[in-house]
């Protein structure tokens, strides 16, 4: 009787401090305590080099703060950065203007959308065998990048100096096809753009993106001979996107990381780092 007493006694003593301790446990899903850490997020972004990649690195304490990992690996060749995001190797990029984006979805299949303007990279004319615009000769060469979009911008710049005449019709599509008027006989020589700052001697003038001549070490404020507007219509046209995959534009990260590019801190380090040749977009 004593040790059916004391076994019964053990057993209850047991289930009251099973009890005790199941009211003390969070259900599940709850809210972690305070002080606890939460789960970091990782981000994959792919960049241009410069300024994209210099930019991000100034991001990354941002959102380290919210939780977020920002993972930044460099490309050198425009169309990679598309292909790695569409097959899922990287969450997003950031060296593209949203022209050059629709161009490449419909070329590729691809349904790649922008989840935010970040900033404008005036394009640009550099001196090279011809020191200026003026000594222009007859039947000088100039070098334009080879990619849809911004040969069709290289070619409106140059319209804008009164060098050629584009049909009005070509608008952002336009062509060598479609100049109508080249008093000096020019040659239009298509090159990939992240070639053209090497082989700038080899030509009278060169139209380059700003990134691909910082790149370079020219310094777009100070070694152009003239550049876009960025006040004109090209900056909003033009302006260098955050792209991802259609549906993930709304992403938590993908939103964090667009407003962290918006932020006043950034605005100021692209004013400060690269004087005009790299303009925010608010």
């Amino acid at each position: 009787m004593k040790k059916f007493l004391t076994l019964a006694l053990s057993l209850a003593l047991t289930l009251s401090l099973a009890a005790c301790g199941s009211s003390s446990t969070e259900p599940s899903g709850s809210t972690p305590a305070s002080g606890e850490e939460t789960e970091t997020v990782t981000l994959k972004i792919a960049a241009s080099p410069t300024p994209h990649a210099e930019i991000l690195e100034q991001v990354k304490p941002i959102l380290a703060l919210q939780g977020i990992d920002l993972v930044i690996t460099t490309y050198s060749d425009y169309p990679i950065q598309n292909t790695v995001v569409d097959e899922g190797e990287e969450d997003a990029n950031y060296f593209q203007h949203t022209p050059y984006l629709e161009q490449f979805n419909v070329e590729n299949g691809t349904d790649l959308v922008s989840a935010g303007k970040i900033h404008y990279e005036p394009m640009g004319i550099y001196p090279g065998k011809t020191a200026t615009l003026e000594d222009l000769s007859d039947g000088a060469t100039i070098a334009v990048p080879n990619d849809a979009t911004n040969e069709a911008r290289a070619l409106q710049l140059l319209a804008a100096q009164g060098l050629i005449e584009i049909d009005p019709e070509a608008g952002l599509s336009a062509t060598p096809k479609d100049i109508t008027s080249n008093p000096k006989n020019l040659e239009i020589k298509e090159l990939e753009a992240a070639m053209i700052p090497n082989t700038l001697e080899e030509y009278d003038l060169n139209v380059i993106n700003s990134n691909y001549a910082l790149q370079g070490g020219l310094n777009p404020a100070e070694d152009a001979l003239v550049s876009e507007d960025a006040a004109s219509d090209f900056a909003q046209t033009y302006a260098n996107i955050v792209a991802v995959k259609s549906g993930h534009e709304n992403d938590p990260a993908i939103v964090a990381l667009v407003e962290a590019l918006h932020s006043q801190e950034i605005q100021d380090f692209i004013n400060e780092t690269y004087s005009g040749s790299v303009v925010p977009i608010a």
